[in-house]
């Protein structure tokens, strides 16, 4: 773990990429499956073959931006969203990494500028770097929640490039806390969907909406915020660099 401060202070053009991403598909087109007859079969991977994938979209990455520097984010085993709500990723719980994983996250440490930050995702690390004062980052990830972030995000399935203002960022940030995400255990205002969350909205995005509607749900703006603290992906002055601890959102006083 190297720290947070030092790389913050780095103005150089650079990607930040969502390392986790990278790794786990690179481990599961690389498992394969082996039948020894008499219904016995095994499950390995070759690491080879998932190291060079892993090398291949950084490649691309670094071509299709030309841009030659890179911070691989990984995430930390302990994640601080599990204080504000137990169910955080709870659903997620006995569920197996791929076969090589936790050696393919050595390698890529070892091969690359890497960040891990204690109690924080990568999503979280992604999100502070590119918000630091005076960065010149671009995040490179496919995950919908970096749509929260201000700033250039690179999406390779895709293969798009987004220049995402202050105002989407903070829709889309909304728009989380609303709608939830099932995959990361946390539920949101109860009916709300993608659609109802764009009404809600509208083209001034305000908490005040918000927390009206959940409300209207008769869930009180107290369990509003803990939703909201659970899609919060971290900017950088969410971040106590003197405590090493995150700051949990709150809502802007009127």
């Amino acid at each position: 773990m190297t720290n947070l401060k030092t790389f913050c202070k780095d103005t150089e053009l650079r990607l930040l990429i969502d390392a986790d991403m990278f790794i786990y598909k690179a481990a599961v087109v690389s498992e394969e499956e082996t039948h020894w007859g008499n219904d016995v079969w095994s499950l390995h991977s070759d690491l080879h073959k998932a190291r060079k994938l892993i090398s291949t979209q950084v490649k691309n990455a670094k071509s299709r931006l030309d841009i030659d520097k890179v911070v691989m984010c990984i995430s930390d085993k302990e994640n601080f969203r599990r204080e504000v709500h137990k169910d955080y990723k709870s659903n997620r719980k006995g569920s197996r990494k791929p076969v090589g994983y936790k050696s393919l996250v050595q390698w890529v440490r070892s091969v690359y500028d890497s960040l891990t930050v204690p109690t924080l995702e990568a999503d979280d690390v992604m999100g502070i770097l590119a918000t630091a004062p005076k960065s010149r980052s671009i995040i490179v990830s496919d995950d919908k929640d970096m749509k929260t972030i201000p700033g250039k995000l690179f999406r390779p399935m895709n293969n798009e490039l987004l220049d995402i203002s202050d105002e989407e960022a903070l829709k889309s940030f909304f728009t989380q806390a609303l709608i939830g995400d099932p995959v990361d255990g946390y539920k949101g205002c109860p009916r709300v969907g993608q659609i109802t969350a764009e009404k809600i909205l509208g083209n001034r995005p305000e908490w005040s909406q918000v927390a009206a509607a959940y409300a209207n749900a008769d869930i009180s703006e107290k369990d509003a915020i803990v939703q909201a603290r659970l899609a919060r992906i971290l900017h950088y002055k969410d971040y106590n660099f003197r405590s090493k601890k995150p700051k949990l959102w709150k809502p802007k006083k009127r």
